[in-house]
């Protein structure tokens, strides 16, 4: 294994042989759904405030009534209402943001709840997690069997975080946008990917930090315009005293099987000292997680025409990896608004702009040609997913004639992928609760998860 390691990584100093990227079939082989509405306890010795999350989500500042703040897809008149409204009673468990097999648990993942509600300014009462879950592809549902807060009680966070003053010091979506995730080897606790910093967090198999690492590339320091030693506008100009772009930092992350290095991915093009994006790729960069360091070594990945940012990222094997790319649209095109029609009719009944690239990119990170770029060598479209067993659990809001044999994930982030086992792999969203709504015009989006057939995508090379 060590020696295929090896043998895979130098290549990534070599020019690569070109692939053609090609479009295999995806075929749905299991459907699951968490309820929108899924609430979790905060500790027992979490402070009252996290009692209550979503007091400052409205547009008027703080607001501490439940259920007084209508969620909404937008402003008027795109904006559809979702059906559920803030502040909640409890904490959200939705909004996964990285996904996860559990080591030894067959059909157990590690999934990631993000920051809460979406900014620093509006989550501070949002206690960060992350949980193991189940989903039953039988029953078509998902149980919540762990959930793990995040806490900083050794003072490894260096700065100022929400609940400084406390003994316990629960992490929130003011300290960190916590976006993808991995176990380390032999119960060693996990390493988060996130998008403040951006930093690397290694936490134990409590939730509590070890070590915080700041992000740094080609010897340069990485910063986006949410670290917490800047204060600076989200709009960039030349000059900058930051480089990843506001919710640009680490969308995915993924580990090698023997866990010996980590590729960091940013979800969006880095900036240049102009301010403006240095080109349409991403940069992924590479950890050494047992000097906790950087190597210095970081590889290019090519965005397609149609796509703003990726998803998810995940080895499946010691050199290739499964990439989420996507659109910043929700809803299903067959249902998309004509010119001059508005999303926010009473009821609606169109998307404004709808979910048309979703896709899952197989990449090889031993194959980087001689521009830096890695290998593409297949996809699969998420909006074009077969389903002859008439399997799925609901198909949500679309046009009359729609094939009953097709199926779509039209979400506006899809933030989960993980090989499940040879031809198999498994997909969820992060549904933003209460802010997205692509699978009905006027309904919040419930967790999906889908475990789809890809035998021909797994098995190219």
């Amino acid at each position: 294994m060590r020696a295929v390691l090896l043998a895979a990584t130098a290549l990534l100093g070599l020019g690569g042989t070109a692939f053609a990227d090609q479009q295999l079939p995806a075929r749905l082989a299991g459907h699951a759904v968490l309820p929108a509405y899924a609430m979790a306890l905060p500790p027992a010795d979490a402070p009252r405030d996290a009692m209550v999350s979503g007091k400052f989500t409205g547009p008027e500042g703080r607001v501490d009534r439940p259920g007084s703040i209508p969620g909404t897809t937008g402003p008027a008149p795109e904006g559809r209402p979702t059906g559920i409204s803030l502040p909640f009673i409890g904490q959200p468990v939705q909004g996964f943001s990285g996904i996860k097999p559990v080591h030894s648990e067959p059909g157990a993942y590690w999934v990631l709840t993000d920051n809460g509600f979406g900014t620093k300014r509006n989550s501070g009462d949002a206690l960060l997690m992350f949980h193991k879950v189940r989903p039953d592809f039988r029953s078509g549902q998902v149980a919540v069997e762990q959930t793990i807060f995040l806490s900083d009680p050794g003072r490894r966070v260096p700065f100022r975080i929400a609940h400084e003053g406390t003994d316990a010091r629960y992490l929130t979506g003011s300290d960190f946008d916590p976006e993808s995730i991995q176990p380390i080897p032999n119960n060693g606790g996990f390493w988060i990917g996130e998008e403040f910093g951006p930093f690397l967090i290694r936490v134990d198999m409590a939730g509590r930090v070890q070590q915080v690492v700041e992000t740094q590339l080609e010897g340069r320091a990485i910063r986006s315009p949410d670290h917490p030693s800047l204060q600076v506008p989200a709009s960039p100009t030349a000059g900058v005293a930051f480089q990843s772009q506001r919710s640009g930092g680490y969308e995915g992350m993924a580990m090698l099987p023997d866990g010996s290095r980590l590729w960091a991915l940013l979800e969006k093009p880095v900036l240049a000292a102009s301010g403006q994006p240095e080109g349409a790729f991403l940069r992924m960069i590479e950890f050494d997680t047992a000097r906790g360091a950087w190597t210095g070594r970081s590889v290019k990945y090519r965005l397609e025409p149609g796509a703003t940012a990726i998803g998810d990222f995940n080895f499946i094997d010691e050199r290739r990896a499964l990439v989420i790319e996507r659109d910043n649209g929700e809803g299903d095109p067959s249902l998309a608004c004509a010119a001059g029609q508005h999303a926010a009719a009473t009821p609606p009944t169109c998307f404004h702009a709808p979910a048309r690239f979703k896709r899952i990119y197989l990449v090889d990170l031993g194959a980087v040609d001689a521009e830096g770029y890695v290998a593409k060598l297949a996809h699969i479209d998420l909006m074009d997913i077969r389903d002859p067993g008439n399997l799925a659990r609901q198909r949500g809001d679309r046009a009359a004639d729609a094939p009953r044999d097709r199926f779509g994930f039209p979400f506006f982030t899809i933030e989960d992928v993980a090989m499940v086992d040879a031809e198999h792999i498994i997909v969820a969203n992060d549904n933003n609760l209460p802010f997205s709504a692509g699978r009905h015009l006027s309904r919040a989006d419930d967790n999906e998860f889908i475990l789809l057939h890809v035998p021909e995508l797994l098995r190219t090379r």
